[in-house]
């Protein structure tokens, strides 16, 4: 048991005892302290040497053993299984999923429907080196310090103001700076979710989500999502039967269907809420992307009972390496959600957070939006004229907003992408907004990242993708998937 003097267990942590074992004995696989195959120890003797009882153990075995890192032989004990047959580290679904959110760079000839991350030219440069400059010679060498970590205060403010212009009334105390959207997810997920406790996701939904609530050990039940938002039929059957923690939701132009809720909808969620005592985190981080219709108010404008929390990163529409997102929290969370925050990285930058609120107070964000919204919207009009007229092996439903389009075809996903990428293009296919990365013939195109006369010689690429696939027998090709 050398190896394992090593460990221990802070008692007085909030971080619970079980989760902080799983992740000590999953960084001593990932860096290859184990061999394949080697016993972990015993239940009774390991909880005796970390002086904790033996459920603590069991679960953090059992954690380790549903993200693939062990495996359990009935009446032997539990075994290192390796981190190359983790099948979450399949190299093929790790750079789908990156490229998805931008972190992974493609081949400047490759046209790229696969990310979501906006092209540099769209980033206000000049207008944000205009108040970082100003926040430079108006703080000086406090620009740099730690910020509390709820936020800056005047940025909270200045937020507060923002939402109350999109008719969402909140207190400034109420209002949390957070590093982006995925350190919100996260953050609540440490904050509200322990091992084995119950959320419910949209199916199909946001890959990130499902990744952070994974790893808390989470059970995630799937719940479709129809044309108007979740199925809330569905959805109360569960809640009947189930103690559900959170529900997690995209209510403007949800990734990856681009679906919007309507307010009937929103209002049955939000009674849904109330009636079985649960919180909902509206995550909205598109709602200014609207091009046809009219917007509806998020749900959380909505919320009287408090069961809303309301997240709001602007990486889409701003620019996306700022790292830099709000999280709005009912007061009777709110120190979790602070002390959840803390123990991630202290606080968010504060230079950033500084020019942001500049940024804010001078509204040199409204210019901005106006800016991107019309050239998103003339991609989009390119993208769905162009499928409507000349590609109907695609089928889709017009989203009337965002920077996606949920489309499938008659073949698996996975073996269009496989053969669009051999062409040159790149889409996302559907198996990883799914749990259980389910063959799908759906797949995703998005429209951020290409210059609008790509688009059509992307589609007349996709077609040709799908063509060679109807020409050949589909046993013989080899997915990267």
């Amino acid at each position: 048991m050398k190896l394992y003097d090593s460990l221990n267990i802070n008692k007085e942590s909030e971080e619970p005892m079980y989760f902080q074992l799983y992740e000590k004995i999953k960084n001593l696989i990932e860096n290859g302290s184990f061999k394949d195959d080697e016993k972990l120890p015993p239940i009774r003797s390991f909880a005796k040497k970390l002086g904790v009882n033996n459920i603590t153990i069991i679960n953090a075995y059992k954690m380790l053993e549903q993200k693939n890192y062990v495996y359990s032989k009935a009446g032997s004990g539990t075994y290192i299984r390796g981190i190359i047959t983790n099948k979450y580290n399949n190299s093929s679904i790790s750079n789908v999923t990156l490229m998805e959110q931008g972190y992974t760079k493609t081949d400047q000839n490759q046209i790229n429907f696969s990310t979501s991350t906006p092209n540099p030219e769209l980033f206000p440069v000049e207008e944000f080196k205009e108040v970082l400059n100003e926040v430079l010679i108006r703080d000086g060498g406090y620009a740099f310090g730690y910020q509390e970590p709820q936020g800056y205060y005047p940025l909270r403010e200045s937020y507060k103001q923002y939402l109350y212009e999109r008719g969402i009334d909140v207190l400034t105390e109420e209002v949390n700076v957070i590093s982006g959207a995925q350190q919100g997810i996260d953050i609540i997920s440490k904050a509200l979710v322990n091992f084995n406790d119950t959320i419910i996701v949209e199916s199909p939904t946001y890959s990130g989500a499902l990744a952070a609530f994974k790893s808390r050990g989470a059970n995630i039940i799937e719940i479709p999502i129809l044309e108007d938002g979740i199925d809330c039929i569905e959805l109360e059957a569960v809640l009947k039967t189930t103690n559900i923690k959170l529900i997690y939701v995209m209510t403007s132009f949800q990734n990856p269907t681009g679906i919007s809720y309507s307010q009937d909808k929103k209002l049955q969620l939000l009674y849904l809420a109330q009636k079985y005592d649960c919180y909902i985190l509206e995550d909205e981080y598109l709602s200014e992307l609207r091009y046809y219709g009219e917007s509806d108010l998020p749900i959380k404008a909505l919320d009287g009972g408090n069961k809303v929390i309301y997240l709001k990163s602007f990486s889409k529409i701003f620019m996306p390496g700022i790292r830099l997102g709000f999280l709005i929290t009912p007061g009777k969370i709110s120190n979790m959600v602070l002390s959840a925050k803390h123990s991630t990285d202290i606080s968010t930058s504060s230079l950033i957070q500084r020019a942001f609120d500049l940024y804010f107070r001078k509204r040199k964000w409204v210019p901005h939006i106006e800016k991107i919204k019309n050239i998103y919207q003339n991609r989009y009009d390119i993208i769905v004229e162009g499928l409507r007229k000349s590609y109907d092996f695609i089928h889709f439903s017009e989203p009337k907003g965002g920077i996606h389009i949920w489309a499938k075809t008659d073949i698996d996903s996975s073996i269009l992408y496989a053969a669009a990428m051999d062409m040159g293009v790149l889409i996302t296919p559907g198996r990883i907004f799914y749990i259980d990365d389910r063959e799908s013939n759906y797949f995703r195109i998005s429209y951020a990242g290409v210059q609008e006369n790509e688009i059509l010689s992307g589609l007349e690429m996709l077609k040709s993708a799908y063509d060679s696939i109807k020409d050949m027998n589909v046993k013989n090709i080899l997915p990267y998937l």
